[in-house]
């Protein structure tokens, strides 16, 4: 499995669905099939979806999906540390990452716990961006989870980063929520958009 083509090719496929990034769906097919043929069931559906659905009902969904509503936010740091104090740290923390690898931010206008610029990160140093990605495990996860239960064509992107990470994927939020509890202190912020019953920590001073 080549890690830098599947990073790339999730990174595009995460993007904003412009006529520039829909025209790459032939290359993407392209590159995880002759590469990473393992990966090319996950990112079948959304490059099939591609092909038969108008660019303009593609953006809108795109739109509703990840900008609309925060139950799939494409921020990995927003899961662990939502809208508080410590995130800012840990978003200078990432950029600094990237600068000792030589990627620098200036010109993205995104912050840089954005997946697809994390992928892009991982496209450019494998090994420190799949140590970035797992560190983020959870994150990705219930992403993945809460695409999944949308049906959304998209969750197979998040399925194919999973799967270059170690270890298996939980099955549903709750697991992906005791693995969350299980990393680094987190806070929570980022899950209230999903049962505060299912927090490993709810009722212990674990969740908000």
């Amino acid at each position: 499995m080549n890690r830098a083509v599947i990073y790339q090719a999730a990174s595009v496929a995460l993007s904003y669905p412009t006529a520039e990034v829909l025209g790459m769906r032939g290359v993407i097919r392209r590159a995880v099939s002759e590469t990473a043929p393992a990966a090319g069931t996950h990112f079948a559906p959304l490059l099939e979806w591609w092909e038969t659905t108008p660019a303009e009902t593609v953006q809108q969904t795109y739109v509703d999906v990840f900008d609309m509503s925060k139950r799939h936010a494409l921020y990995l740091s927003y899961w662990t540390d939502g809208d508080t104090r410590r995130r800012g740290q840990v978003l200078a923390e990432l950029k600094q990452r990237y600068r000792e690898h030589g990627l620098e931010l200036a010109t993205t206008g995104e912050l840089p716990d954005h997946l697809p610029l994390v992928l892009e990160f991982a496209r450019h140093a494998p090994d420190a961006g799949a140590a970035l990605l797992q560190e983020y495990r959870a994150s990705l996860e219930l992403i993945r989870i809460a695409l999944a239960e949308r049906e959304s064509p998209y969750a197979g992107v998040l399925a194919g980063v999973c799967q270059t990470l170690p270890g298996r994927s939980p099955h549903d939020r709750q697991q992906a929520m005791a693995m969350a509890a299980a990393g680094p202190p987190a806070e929570y912020v980022g899950l209230d958009a999903y049962d505060p019953r299912l927090l490993p920590l709810a009722g212990s001073g674990g969740g908000r």
